[in-house]
C-alpha cells in the first residue's frame, strides 16, 4: 500500500509535534508514533526548559553556561542562535496551551539546575515534559491536516538504495523519498512517500541496562540514517543523569530531577558524608558529567550500589508543592523525602550526539530533517547543560518547519519507489533469541561503554558486538519484519557507532572519559 503526504514526521515528542503543527498550515502531514502519541522522551522530562526570562539573567550568561558545560566543544554560533530564539518558542508553547508554574507575584517561578549561573528553568511542578506533551497532543489531534498513526514503526527511510541505485558521486547525492512503515496492529507494511521527512525519534537509552528513557528509546532514527549513508556524529557523548532512583526492580529508572539539587538537596555517601566538593567547587550543582563520575568513583571506592540525595533541609511544603511526583513515588516505596535520604545512582539519560544537521535542521540527505535528541546540532558539545534539550528541540523544529515550508512544493513524489519486499521470509521460530541478544547487548554497553571507559573495554565491547550483529542481520534477512527484530538491529547499529566514536576520541572531555587516555598523559 502506498500513500503520499507533503510532510512525514517520525516521532511524537516536542520536536515532532511542534514541527507537525507548523507545517500542517501549508500541507498534508502524516505523524508516526511507535507506541501511543504520548509515549515519548519528552513526556518523561521532569526539570523543565531553560530560557532567558527575567533580569539579572541574560543571553550572554546562558550562552557562556552552555559553552562551559559543553567543554567548549559546542558550536558558539548554534548556542547563540538557540539561546536568542528560545524565548519566542517558549511563547509559542504557551500559546499552544502549555502552563508553566508562576509565583505569588504572577511571574514565572524559575528554577536553577547544575551548571546554570542563574535561575532560568521554566517548569510545571516536576512534570514539565508531561505538561508540554499534553498541550501539543491536544493541538495535534484537533488539526485537520495531521494524520496520526499510533503504533506504527518506521523500518527504513527510503533512498536511492531502494531503487537499486547504490553508487553516489558524493554524500549530497542521497535523497529521501519517505519511509517504509510497519503497522504494529496488523503487521502490514506501508510505503509512505513524502516530499519532506522529519526524524524526531528520541534517544538511545534502552541499549543500556539502566536508563531513565522510555522503552521506545532504541535509536531508531539514528540507525536508519546511518544505514542510508547519512552523517552521524559525537555518539561517544552519552549523558548519565547522576540521580536516578535506586530501585533495581524498576525499568525505566525513575528520575530524581536536578531541580531538587537546585533547591538545596545534597549528595552524600552511605556513611552520610558530603563528597561533591572533593571533585568540584560547585559541589552538588556541578555539571552532570562531573557529578556522575564523582558518584561512580564513590561507589567503586566503597563497593556500594548507590549513594544518597539528602533533601531533608528543603521545607516539606516546598517538596510537596514543587516535587509532588517525586514525593509520591518515594513515599510509595517507604521513603519520606522530608525525613529520609533518597538512594540514587547514575543512569543513561541523554545522547548529545546523533544525526548531523545544519542550522535549518537539514541532514546530509536531501529532503530529510532531524531534531530533538536524535540529532546533533552542535549545541551540547561534550556535555548537555541541564534543561537545554527541550529548548533545542523547539528551536530546531521551528527552523526545520520554515525551511521545509519554503521548498516542499518544488519536490516531486518519486513514484518509482517499490513496495517493501519480504518474499521468502518466515516468522522466526525462536523469538527468545531476539530477547536474549538484546539483554546481551545491554550488558556489553553497561559493562564496557559506561561512564568510565578504556581501550581494552571498548575493544572487548566491539568484538562481542560483532557476533551479535552478524546473527541479527541473518535473522532480519530471513524473518518477517517485526518491531522486536527492527529495534534490536537499530540498537546494534547505534552501539557500534558509540563504540567506534569512543575509540576515536583520544581526549578526555565532557561525557567521554577513558582511563587509557588518562594514563597516556603520565
Amino acid at each position: 500500500m502506498k500513500r503520499q503526504v507533503d510532510f512525514l514526521v517520525i516521532g511524537s515528542g516536542v520536536a515532532g509535534m511542534s514541527y507537525a503543527l507548523k507545517v500542517a498550515e501549508f500541507g498534508k502531514v502524516c505523524l508516526i508514533a511507535k507506541n501511543s502519541l504520548t509515549d515519548t522522551n519528552t513526556s518523561m522530562a521532569q526539570g523543565g526548559i531553560a530560557a532567558v526570562t527575567y533580569s539579572p539573567d541574560s543571553f550572554k550568561k546562558h550562552i557562556e553556561d552552555t559553552m562551559i558545560a559543553g567543554g567548549n566543544l559546542s558550536n558558539r554560533e548554534v548556542v547563540e542562535m538557540v539561546v536568542r530564539e528560545g524565548s519566542a518558542q517558549i511563547q509559542q508553547l504557551i500559546n499552544w496551551g502549555t502552563k508553566f508554574d508562576k509565583n505569588k507575584e504572577g511571574k514565572y517561578d524559575l528554577a536553577r539546575e547544575g551548571g546554570h549561573s542563574e535561575h532560568r528553568i521554566l517548569h510545571h511542578k516536576d512534570k514539565t515534559g508531561e505538561e508540554i506533551q499534553r498541550a501539543l497532543t491536544e493541538r495535534v489531534l484537533q488539526h485537520p491536516n495531521i494524520e496520526v498513526l499510533e503504533h506504527h514503526f518506521a523500518i527504513e527511510i527510503i533512498t536511492q538504495h531502494h531503487l537499486g541505485k547504490q553508487v553516489f558521486r558524493k554524500d549530497t547525492d542521497i535523497e529521501c523519498y519517505g519511509a517504509y512503515v510497519l503497522n504494529l496492529n496488523n503487521h502490514n507494511i506501508y510505503t509512505v512517500l513524502a516530499r519532506t521527512t522529519f526524524i524526531a525519534t528520541g534517544g538511545i537509552g534502552n541499549i543500556y541496562q539502566s536508563t531513565t528513557n522510555p522503552e521506545i528509546a532504541t535509536g531508531d532514527g539514528i540507525a536508519m540514517v546511518y544505514r542510508a549513508k547519512g552523517k552521524v556524529t559525537d555518539m561517544e557523548f552519552i549523558q548519565f543523569h547522576p540521580t536516578a532512583l535506586y530501585n533495581p526492580e524498576e525499568r525505566p529508572s525513575f528520575l530524581i530531577t536536578e531541580a531538587m539539587r537546585g533547591s538545596g538537596a545534597l549528595l552524600r555517601n552511605q556513611r552520610g558524608e558530603k563528597f561533591m566538593n572533593k571533585y568540584d567547587p560547585r559541589g552538588s550543582l556541578a555539571p552532570r558529567d562531573i557529578v556522575a563520575r564523582a558518584i561512580d568513583n564513590e561507589m567503586k571506592i566503597s563497593g556500594d550500589e548507590f549513594v544518597y540525595l539528602d533533601a531533608t533541609k528543603i521545607p516539606e511544603e516546598e517538596l510537596k508543592n514543587h516535587f509532588p511526583n517525586i514525593y509520591a513515588k518515594c513515599l510509595s516505596l517507604g521513603i519520606d523525602i522530608a525525613k529520609d535520604y533518597i538512594p540514587v545512582l547514575p543512569a543513561v539519560h541523554y545522547l548529545c550526539g546523533g544525526i548531523e544537521v545544519d542550522t535549518d535542521a537539514r541532514t546530509s540527505i536531501k529532503h530529510l530533517y532531524a531534531a530533538g535528541e536524535s540529532s546533533s546540532t552542535g549545541l551540547h558539545g561534550a556535555n548537555r547543560l541541564a534543561s537545554n534539550s527541550l529548548i533545542e528541540a523547539v528551536v530546531y523544529a521551528d527552523r526545520a518547519a520554515k525551511h521545509a515550508i519554503s521548498v516542499f512544493k518544488t519536490i516531486d513524489f518519486n513514484t518509482q519507489v517499490p513496495s517493501w519486499n519480504d518474499e521468502g521470509t518466515t516468522h522466526p521460530e525462536e523469538m527468545i533469541l531476539i530477547t536474549q541478544e538484546f539483554k546481551e547487548l545491554r550488558a556489553i554497553m553497561s559493562n564496557y561503554v559506561g561512564i568510565v571507559r578504556s581501550d581494552i573495554r571498548l575493544k572487548r565491547a566491539l568484538d562481542r558486538l560483532n557476533i551479535i550483529y552478524k546473527e541479527t542481520e541473518t535473522l532480519f534477512k530471513s524473518s518477517v519484519v517485526s518491531r522486536e527484530i527492527c529495534e534490536l538491529r537499530n540498537a546494534i547499529n547505534v552501539a557500534y557507532l558509540i563504540i567506534k566514536m569512543a575509540q576515536q576520541r583520544k581526549q578526555n572531555i565532557g561525557l567521554h572519559y577513558s582511563i587509557s587516555s588518562e594514563s597516556s598523559k603520565q
